[in-house]
């Protein structure tokens, strides 16, 4: 599963993408920490940006992909994986589609939170006057001027994202004001439309050889019930054997089809129940 999430500053993407990891088992990847670990790592993409942000330079959109192209080739990525902070603009979006068309990739999904900006601007103001009645330090960085300027860049070079991916069919909206579950339960329902996520999806850990042990036990159990109606129809056959003996055609005939019908109810019900109506119809007649 290779998803993006879309949507401006505190939409609830991060929250949204730490779920997602936790039940799908899938890696979150960030511009940021795989630009740091390439930096860290030393490899030959993470010593150009370490070069670059050295003479105080952009890190230009060629060594992000060439980075993202070898965290995506790490084997806790096999999964699948959520791109956080990356593409932020139409050139990085057109530079990922190369890159996965090369590597023989699909995007599933591209998930935009639409959220109200005014709704969350009123919120942060709320937030930030609650703080400060406490005494408590707010933030720089979470202040509605600072988020005023960040919904107003998201706009010029994030949203014609939401444009290029609607054109490629691609992109799917979910209500971001939605409380978090609801935002979460909206997203699998979407993920098993699109078949990007099996029916029973369990949380991480979930494995094709736990599937295969589980499907190997329930047949085995399977097998093991589905011999007992069997069981039963065979002394119900033989009861109505033993009975017909004597009796006339009609009879017999009779005795054949009831005792079908309840071998058919046998194999409903199970042993106990269909061979105490048997024993019962068969004293009767």
């Amino acid at each position: 599963m290779r998803i993006i999430l879309l949507g401006p500053p505190g939409s609830g993407k991060g929250t949204q993408a730490q779920l997602l990891v936790q039940r799908y088992g899938i890696v979150q990847l960030s511009t940021g920490e795989m630009l740091r670990a390439a930096v860290a790592a030393g490899t030959p993409v993470g010593l150009k940006a370490k070069e670059i942000m050295a003479g105080g330079g952009l890190v230009p959109d060629d060594v992000v992909v060439g980075i993202i192209s070898d965290r995506i080739d790490q084997p806790d990525a096999k999964a699948g994986f959520i791109l956080d902070g990356f593409p932020r603009t139409v050139p990085q979006a057109e530079a990922l589609d190369e890159l996965l068309k090369h590597k023989h990739m699909k995007l599933d999904a591209v998930i935009e939170l639409r959220v109200n900006e005014s709704a969350l601007l009123s919120r942060v103001e709320t937030r930030v006057a609650q703080m400060r009645e406490r005494g408590e330090e707010v933030r720089v960085d979470d202040t509605p001027e600072v988020l005023t300027k960040r919904l107003a860049s998201y706009r010029s070079l994030t949203e014609p994202l939401i444009h290029y991916y609607s054109e490629r069919r691609k992109l799917s909206t979910i209500d971001g004001m939605m409380a978090i579950d609801e935002v979460t339960r909206a997203i699998h329902r979407l993920l098993l439309a699109l078949g990007a996520v099996e029916p029973k999806t369990h949380a991480k850990g979930t494995t094709k050889s736990t599937v295969k042990g589980a499907a190997k036990k329930g047949a085995k159990k399977a097998a093991k019930v589905a011999k007992k109606p069997a069981k039963t129809a065979k002394k119900a056959a033989k009861a109505s054997k033993k009975a017909a003996k004597g009796a006339p055609k009609t009879t017999k005939k009779a005795l054949k089809k009831a005792v079908k019908k309840m071998v058919k109810k046998a194999a409903k019900k199970g042993p106990k129940k269909s061979a105490k109506k048997v024993t019962k119809k068969r004293a009767k007649r």
